[in-house]
């Protein structure tokens, strides 16, 4: 949760943002125990604005460009209802799943459809030989904050003992319910909301065919 105040103009404007701050004390926070949030969703500054004349990008007189280096990129593809997103990067496959797929109202009993849409992503997380898998419970911000910490944690839950059941014993799980933190949507329309009551399933990218390529 956080409060913003508006500015007024003037020294009377500044002195009243102050005492209110002062008042109101720091924005409470909620955080998980390790990791104290899921890998992915820490958001990084913009890029600056760099000018391609600047003198300055000119190489000296026997300078070279440093080798050049891969970068990690990420695709992402989500099915036409939104129903499902999956995001792939250079070291982890994060499948997200909208609650309304898995789950009757306000409910963390998996419904009949939800076995098959789990089923395909244990069999890419077998397919990537994943031995480390995450699942995380999400909710939007309807409701109390506790109420969605233990509905996002119960349905995290459901869904790691449908993977469970179809991955083998070497597979170790780490199962956290976020409630409403971590929003990938905006919470002012049931749009965004929607995208929010979400269950991710994660784990890092098996090594590819070309990884254990020899080297020529």
């Amino acid at each position: 949760m956080t409060r913003h105040l508006r500015r007024t103009a003037g020294t009377a404007g500044t002195a009243t943002l102050t005492a209110l701050a002062l008042l109101l004390g720091p924005a409470p926070s909620w955080a998980d125990d390790d990791p104290p949030a899921p890998p992915g969703s820490t958001t990084t500054s913009p890029p600056p604005q760099v000018d391609s004349n600047s003198p300055g990008l000119k190489l000296g007189d026997g300078a070279t460009l440093a080798p050049a280096k891969v970068l990690d990129i990420k695709s992402v593809v989500e099915d036409l209802g939104g129903e499902e997103r999956r995001e792939d990067t250079n070291t982890d496959v994060k499948f997200a799943l909208q609650a309304e797929v898995l789950f009757p109202k306000d409910s963390a009993k998996l419904n009949p459809d939800a076995s098959a849409r789990i089923k395909a992503i244990a069999e890419e997380a077998e397919a990537q030989k994943a031995t480390d898998v995450r699942v995380f419970g999400f909710t939007d911000n309807l409701g109390s904050y506790g109420h969605g910490k233990k509905l996002s944690r119960e349905r995290a839950e459901a869904v790691h003992d449908e993977l469970s059941s179809h991955l083998g014993p070497e597979v170790t799980y780490s199962v956290r319910g976020y409630s409403e933190d971590y929003p990938i949507a905006d919470n002012g329309s049931e749009e965004g909301r929607k995208k929010n009551r979400r269950v991710e399933v994660s784990f890092p990218r098996g090594a590819t065919e070309a990884d254990v390529r020899p080297g020529r």
